[in-house]
């Protein structure tokens, strides 16, 4: 059954069994100016269709207006508000471009664009259409920035664990070889001081590449890579 368009004095005066748009309240369509209401069933189906069909709230600036409101804020001699099918729409949590289509989509036909002031007239009346566009807009959430991962064969945790690791069995390398040539001393002895040294030069590297290992586990936490 066709809802016939009426009017209230003020938007409490609104049964709330006539009231079945859920995502709007008869506060929030009533003229700012005076608090009444001209219930347009038709014009808020149409607002209700393009709230879910965006699927974000909608923050209503002007909705229906009295004529004295209108005149009072400088609206249009024969402006849609006055009928109750416009709406203004605020624009902060909306790409223009996407809500303007799919305001078309479910049947709006007017259009006002104030960039200046954030936002959009939406009305059923003529198809027609005024003002500035919007300038185009930047994806509003972008992707989380995340540092890059570092590839495995440029880790430089890796690097100094098997840094850490190649020059700990070279030390035991010269252990076992340092056991073996001792027991040539006849032939070898004159090469066992080098052989000592040389032990703790790899002893040296195998603490440096911890070393290194352990700065690089730090710095990775710090960046988050982990």
């Amino acid at each position: 059954m066709h809802q016939p368009v009426q009017s209230f004095p003020h938007f409490r005066e609104v049964p709330a069994g006539l009231w079945r748009w859920p995502d709007f309240t008869p506060a929030e369509i009533a003229c700012r100016g005076t608090g009444a209401l001209k219930l347009h069933p038709q014009a808020l189906d149409r607002l209700q269709a393009l709230r879910d069909r965006l699927g974000r709230p909608m923050i209503v600036r002007s909705a229906y207006r009295s004529p004295q409101h209108n005149r009072a804020v400088g609206g249009a001699p024969r402006s849609k508000h006055m009928d109750g099918t416009a709406f203004d729409i605020a624009m902060s949590n909306h790409d223009p471009a996407a809500f303007e289509a799919a305001a078309r989509a479910v049947g709006f036909r007017g259009f006002g664009f104030y960039p200046r002031s954030d936002f959009m007239h939406i009305d059923l009346g003529p198809a027609r259409s005024w003002g500035t566009p919007f300038p185009a807009r930047k994806v509003p959430f972008s992707p989380e920035a995340r540092p890059a991962r570092e590839a495995l064969s440029q880790s430089r945790t890796l690097k100094g664990a098997g840094t850490a690791g190649a020059v700990t069995l070279g030390a035991a390398g010269i252990e076992v070889a340092q056991e073996v040539l001792t027991e040539a001393q006849d032939a070898v002895l004159p090469l066992v001081p080098y052989l000592d040294a040389l032990r703790w030069v790899f002893i040296a590297l195998a603490l440096a590449g911890i070393a290194v290992t352990i700065r690089a586990r730090i710095d990775d936490w710090r960046a988050g890579r982990r």
